[in-house]
């Protein structure tokens, strides 16, 4: 594929360079350090949230301050925008069931306007011109609908709006006069995939005369040509895996795959959501191809797959119709295919070539004049400007403007020469409080934005890329490039990778689901709400004791907000834009990597996990049931059901071998570090049981002396399962896991690896809770010889410093700009070791108390969850809704009289 050298070098020379750049351009803007008063320090005491005007503290280290207009959108995460062709209405959706109609010039909100449903019949309508968009039928709301990944698009008149929805149509509005209404759907064939039938449609485009609309259909691998009169689907043609985007260019179709080729025979794949599949690579196991699909329109064939770079996703076609760039979001890079020839001309880097993995660019739009490219680099919370020139000199970055928190669509106004961008993840969970209000947060406080930003002149271009730098840390990702110095002292955190730690094994357990107001709130020495308080000291005395002994972090974050994010931020540091547009419903998969069907190859970042990381450098791991499936049952397969709860607790006390437990890894990299004869998810196993496994292994390590560097346990009972009868009571599996992690503490502090050993324990997501902090705020945990006595440690931390810490402990390089930015957690360590060994305690309420049958329970509130408890999907992770749960477990443990605090939950209707 021909490229052009001098292009890719003028990009890597110029542009990226912190705070200082040689100018070797006119046309491109020196890059200075922004004024203090514009972006002051940083300050890692800050809380995540607001912390000053127009600025925000994000659970992943970055600071937004964006630019222009901010529309704010509560309760939505806009993923896709358009303008009219008229300049008069600018709309937005995402994880809602409705069109946003704003005043594109101020931002003012013009219209809600409910998705159309199902049609109901009613007369036939007087003018059957209009029949086709619902005259002679009407329709009732379709409250459950859901936006896809994408796809939202004017007709070239401006009269149709176009919306892509993951329960397999499209939905069609009219505009009139400047007011939109919603008319009818398409709906579309039937995916056939494995474990889903209605279709996910995706990206949109519309023919010139506005008669074929073609929709990237990315469930059943296909385009397909519907007119849009009538609804039929006219032509279908094959794609490659999971189509994102489709554009019109030369009489051609360009399909951009998410997945690259579909598999044939004898190829390595991984799962790909919904039964499908996807190539691989054979180290990582992670998906590994993208490719665009080209259909010629007149002859109705296929003509060319193209391979371009990873996760290719949105495209943007010239004004002149020459040229069709892709954006490779799992790249870091812009294809630019020549429509006339059908080659790739020019790679487009979003960031420094030589650089980590850092802006994931994930949308597109030229200005009118196809002299500026604008691009979303989602992970920088930016949108880049790119200067076009794919023809003579060469594109180049001119800059980056900063906005929103992800921002994940863009669009051009040409009549204010401004740009329009959808931020899905906008200002973070948060939520407007009325004055006097007390502070109260839940993770699902989505608060999308939109930004409406006036196309910089060069000076104001200058400043915000280096507010854009500033807000990223780039400074902080400049300096862990740094080489190890010779002759540095070990330290408990070494200040460069490569430098001597003290440790030489780190430990890292993963729990499920609490924030940190519900189980230390009640700690009096840390930031604590005891009113919110659900599982304190009773249920949690190892937890307390720990926090006691060592440190009590009470300014720790998740970076995530549910399983599905949270296990990617655990294990990668970072979540990819397959993640977060999958939050509209989850319809390929929600990718917790907890069960077979949760296991999602496009899901993982192609900078891999933590364990990749770890091996690829040599560093020995050990796994025990991360994104592992449980395959635990009775050792004689004639006796039927499973085991129970004391079943488990029987076969550990007594070790009959009656009960065999043992799990399969989901990803298949995993499957040689990992401790098979242990339990992955699976709420019906008491997390001792998992202590236990690993406890046995320590003794077997002692032994050998040869106990592995990275060492992975999943504890996740404090997720809880409700109150169904006959299940374990939310106490009992908090206090199960509880004492697990004391177990594991007590065990290795006793062994002979306590002194070179770390360990740290973190809550994958704080989903099922409530925090006057933070929605993302989370209970940390960090133990070993060097770990501060008796203090509190304010210090902003989350997932990501985790992660960071623990690669300068062993040595490892960051995986992505996420880790390398991250702050360690140095602040939490001494230089003088205390080895003195740590004593669990015995659990203060049961942990075999299992849930009454309904009848037998009085309290009609409690007989009521009881029974909402035995219909809920509470043996799969996160797949019942929040608020449902949220209220069975503040009943359960606060009891009925205590008023339930509403406000911590924002329902949704995927709400899992």
């Amino acid at each position: 594929m021909p490229f052009h050298p001098p292009r890719q070098r003028a990009l890597s020379a110029v542009f990226f360079s912190i705070c200082a750049v040689s100018v070797l351009d006119a046309r491109e803007p020196s890059m200075k350090s922004p004024p203090a008063a514009i972006n002051p320090a940083l300050n890692t005491k800050d809380r995540v949230g607001k912390i000053g005007a127009n600025r925000y503290y994000t659970p992943s280290n970055q600071i937004l301050t964006p630019a222009g207009i901010q529309v704010e959108l509560p309760g939505i995460r806009p993923q896709a925008i358009a303008l009219s062709p008229d300049g008069k209405l600018l709309v937005t959706t995402g994880k809602t069931n409705e069109v946003i109609v704003l005043n594109p010039k101020t931002g003012a909100l013009l219209q809600k306007v409910t998705f159309p449903g199902k049609p109901v019949p009613t007369e036939a309508t007087d003018d059957p011109a209009h029949a086709a968009d619902g005259g002679g039928v009407k329709t009732k709301p379709d409250s459950g609908a859901q936006l896809s990944f994408t796809g939202l698009i004017f007709s070239p008149d401006g009269t149709r709006i176009y919306v892509s929805n993951v329960n397999g149509d499209i939905k069609v509005f009219g505009v009139d006069a400047g007011k939109v209404t919603a008319l009818r759907l398409i709906v579309l064939p039937e995916a056939k995939a494995p474990k889903r039938k209605a279709e996910i449609p995706s990206g949109l485009a519309v023919s010139r005369d506005g008669r074929l609309l073609y929709v990237a259909m990315n469930l059943a691998n296909k385009l397909a040509e519907i007119d849009t009169t009538s609804g039929v689907v006219l032509r279908t043609w094959d794609t490659g895996v999971a189509p994102f985007d489709v554009a019109l260019a030369e009489g051609k179709a360009y399909v951009s795959n998410w997945g690259g080729r579909r598999p044939g025979k004898g190829d390595l794949v991984g799962p790909a959501g919904r039964g499908m599949t996807v190539r691989v690579d054979p180290v990582r196991h992670i998906a590994n191809e993208g490719t665009v699909t080209i259909v010629n329109l007149a002859d109705g064939k296929v003509k060319a797959e193209l391979f371009v770079e990873l996760k290719p996703g949105a495209l943007a076609v010239s004004p002149d119709g020459r040229y069709v760039v892709v954006a490779n979001s799992g790249s870091d890079t812009l294809s630019v295919i020549d429509a006339k020839t059908d080659a790739i001309v020019e790679k487009i880097w979003t960031r420094q070539p030589t650089d980590l993995f850092s802006a994931t660019p994930n949308a597109l739009a030229f200005d009118k004049s196809g002299q500026r490219l604008f691009v979303c680099n989602a992970t920088q919370n930016a949108v880049g400007e790119i200067l076009f020139d794919a023809a003579d000199k060469g594109s180049t970055l001119l800059g980056l403007i900063p906005v929103g928190w992800f921002p994940g669509a863009v669009v051009h106004d040409p009549t204010r020469n401004q740009i329009c961008v959808g931020n899905i993840k906008g200002i973070g969970s948060t939520k407007k409080l009325k004055v006097g209000e007390k502070p109260k947060f839940s993770s699902k406080d989505y608060f999308g934005t939109v930004s409406i930003v006036a196309v910089p002149d060069p000076k104001t271009l200058a400043t915000f890329t280096a507010v854009s730098f500033a807000n990223i840390r780039q400074e902080t990702f400049e300096q862990a490039k740094l080489p190890a110095r010779p002759g540095q002292p070990a330290r408990p955190v070494p200040e460069r990778v490569g430098e001597p730690s003290v440790f030489k094994h780190v430990i890292y357990i993963i729990k499920e689901n609490r924030t940190y107001d519900q189980v230390l709130g009640d700690v009096k020495t840390g930031n604590g709400d005891p009113t919110l308080c659900t599982f304190g000291e009773a249920y949690t005395p190892n937890q307390h004791k720990i926090v006691k002994e060592f440190v009590l972090l009470d300014n720790a974050y998740c970076s995530g907000i549910q399983s599905a994010d949270g296990h990617q931020w655990t294990g990668s540091a970072i979540t990819t834009d397959y993640v977060e547009r999958q939050h509209a419903g989850w319809p390929r998969s929600y990718p917790n990597m907890k069960t077979e069907d949760s296991m999602d190859a496009l899901a993982y970042s192609p900078t891999g996990f933590i364990w990749d990381n770890a091996v690829k450098h040599g560093r020995s791991v050990r796994n025990y049931g991360e994104a592992c499936v449980s395959d635990c049952g009775w050792t004689d397969k004639t006796r039927k059901g499973k085991p129970k709860w004391k079943d488990y607790f029987d076969e550990l006390a007594a070790k009959t071998g009656q009960i065999a437990i043992r799990c399969k890894p989901g990803i298949e990299s995993l499957r040689s570090i990992s401790n098979l004869n242990t339990v992955g998810w699976d709420l019906g196993v008491p997390d001792v049981v998992r202590a236990a496994r690993f406890i046995d292994e320590l003794h077997e390590f002692e032994k050998t002396g040869n106990l592995p560097q990275l060492i992975i346990i999943l504890l996740p009972n404090d997720h809880t399962g409700g109150t169904g009868a006959g299940t374990p009571k939310p106490g009992t599996q908090v206090a199960d896991n509880d004492l697990a992690m004391g177990q594991i503490v007590e065990a290795l502090s006793h062994s002979k690896f306590w002194p070179e050993t770390c360990l740290f324990a973190v809550e994958d997501d704080p989903q099922n809770g409530w925090d006057h902090v933070s929605g993302y705020r989370t209970t940390c945990y960090v133990v070993s010889p060097y770990t501060k006595r008796g203090a509190v440690v304010g210090t902003q931390y989350n997932q990501t410093s985790i992660i960071r810490t623990m690669e300068l402990m062993l040595g490892l390089p960051p995986m992505n700009i996420m880790d390398a930015t991250a702050t360690p957690m140095s602040d939490c360590f001494v230089a003088t070791p205390n080895f003195t060994p740590f004593a669990s305690v015995p659990n203060q309420v049961s942990i075999l108390e299992l849930n009454p049958e309904p009848k037998k329970v009085n309290d009609p509130v409690l007989k009521k969850d009881a029974a909402a408890s035995a219909r809920l999907k509470l043996d799969e992770p996160d797949r019942c809704p929040e608020d449902v749960l949220n209220r069975i477990l503040w009943h359960a443990m606060k009891g009925t009289r205590v008023p339930y605090p509403a406000w911590a939950i924002t329902k949704m209707d995927d709400d899992d």
